[in-house]
């Protein structure tokens, strides 16, 4: 299985969609490097009655400033176009793909995403088995969103290992 090209991502953001709310910081893990990106846009931390969901600060960088950085952090690290790798892409690739339509760049990612719950459920071949892959995590998931891709990219490692994938 080639894995040069997964880039793991975690956003955290505000609202039910980028036309209602704010992403607040993403981070993107090269899977086979765990090189990591950390784009931060707003100062925030977590809701202390719902951690999933960020408190949102002062703006600390446009779209405008972060999207060319992250676009060309990508284009360092991954030959070809790279996969973007998400627990819960419906969700993450939006904020991603809006950053980069407000800074008018091209979405390097295009227009997919993977999920690891299907991957995983596929593995399994067990449909519904969509969470159990994230007891793998050896980073804790904290709501860091760079510490929750590296803790979704060593899980993935750990699935494929498991489940002799090569």
């Amino acid at each position: 299985m080639d894995t040069s090209r997964l880039i793991f991502i975690d956003c955290e953001a505000r609202g039910p969609s980028p036309v209602r709310g704010v992403m607040t910081e993403f981070g993107a893990v090269h899977y086979e490097t765990r090189q990591s990106f950390h784009g931060v846009l707003f100062l925030g931390s977590p809701d202390p009655d719902n951690p999933a969901v960020p408190v949102v600060g002062q703006r600390v960088a446009t779209e405008a400033d972060v999207a060319p950085v992250f676009s060309s952090w990508l284009s360092d690290i991954v030959q070809g176009r790279p996969v973007f790798v998400s627990d819960n892409p419906a969700f993450d690739w939006q904020w991603i793909a809006a950053m980069f339509a407000v800074a008018e760049i091209e979405n390097p990612f295009g227009h997919s995403a993977r999920r690891i719950a299907d991957f995983y459920a596929g593995l399994t071949r067990k449909w519904p088995n969509t969470q159990e892959w994230k007891r793998w995590r050896l980073t804790a998931h904290d709501h860091n969103p760079v510490h929750d891709a590296l803790g979704n990219a060593e899980a993935f490692e750990r699935m494929l290992r498991e489940h002799g994938v090569e």
